[in-house]
């Protein structure tokens, strides 16, 4: 039985490997097609073919668990509003003015969020150390964000898309502590069910948008632009993100998301030619050095 359980553990420890490569990816794409796709466009489409990929392999289980998914409506439709439609649309319009090494670096901060949470809502103790770290990762956060420049603080010269990122995560941060809430439904199901929220919540954003932008064309980076995010960082990243956060715990799993800089920036590199520059590297560097304090083992 200990073999199987570690076994198991060790199998969600990989698989939560894959949401931040997948999301890293969505990153630099996102910032890669701002000019060729509208941010909510890119946000509805992503979700509503995730959706059409996903339903047919999963309405009987969504038929199943129906009745539990209407006594716990109010939850879900919260998760589905920050995890599915506010942070993908709010990273995408970020992507309209800032880079995808901020957009992923940004992210870093996350963690500290997560732990902030944890302690409002459930009042999951926090020791002095790790309150420390939490100050160190927001410290790295306001360094990338500012582009080390401590006198955009003065003059309030903030990139949009910075601040919009700092929006995105936080909400984020809430859908990953909320999940614990979530009914005790099959993964798929949730997964779909969340999906369609998602959907329905950003069609009148969609439908807003079309009426004051060009149509979409549908070229061929355009059409596998769409392809890659409805499945890679939606299903399958989603999917793990929630396996590994019930597995372990969202204060561990969300440690996974500092990995995202590191494939975002080589990905960014790679394919958008761009520089990493000084403090993006103090910044990463302070926010690292909060989280190995943070889960600097205790004294007996």
């Amino acid at each position: 039985m200990r073999i199987r359980m570690s076994n198991e553990r060790h199998w969600t420890y990989f698989l939560l490997l894959l949401p931040p490569l997948f999301w890293a990816g969505n990153s630099v794409l996102a910032r890669g097609v701002a000019e060729l796709i509208p941010p909510i466009a890119m946000s509805f489409w992503r979700w509503t073919l995730a959706l059409a990929i996903l339903l047919p392999f999963t309405w009987k289980l969504v038929r199943k668990d129906i009745s539990k998914i209407r006594q716990s409506w109010k939850v879900i439709s919260l998760i589905s509003l920050l995890g599915i439609s506010s942070f993908n649309t709010l990273l995408y319009t970020a992507a309209q003015t800032t880079t995808a090494l901020n957009i992923a670096l940004t992210q870093s901060v996350m963690p500290a969020i997560i732990v902030l949470l944890s302690f409002l809502l459930y009042r999951e103790t926090v020791s002095r150390h790790q309150c420390v770290a939490v100050l160190l990762c927001i410290i790295g956060a306001a360094i990338i964000v500012m582009r080390g420049d401590w006198q955009r603080l003065q003059q309030l010269e903030f990139v949009p898309g910075d601040l919009l990122m700092l929006l995105a995560i936080s909400l984020y941060a809430l859908y990953s502590t909320l999940l614990r809430k979530r009914p005790q439904i099959h993964p798929l199901s949730f997964l779909t069910t969340t999906f369609f929220i998602g959907v329905v919540s950003l069609l009148p954003l969609y439908i807003w948008e079309t009426a004051h932008t060009p149509p979409l064309q549908l070229s061929q980076p355009v059409v596998l632009s769409l392809l890659y995010v409805g499945v890679c960082p939606s299903i399958l990243a989603y999917l793990c993100w929630n396996r590994g956060i019930e597995q372990i715990g969202a204060n561990r799993a969300v440690l996974y998301i500092n990995l995202i800089p590191l494939f975002a920036s080589l990905m960014a590199i790679l394919f958008l030619g761009e520089r990493f520059q000084s403090y993006h590297f103090f910044g990463m560097l302070i926010i690292f050095g909060g989280l190995g304090l943070f889960n600097w083992p205790r004294r007996a």
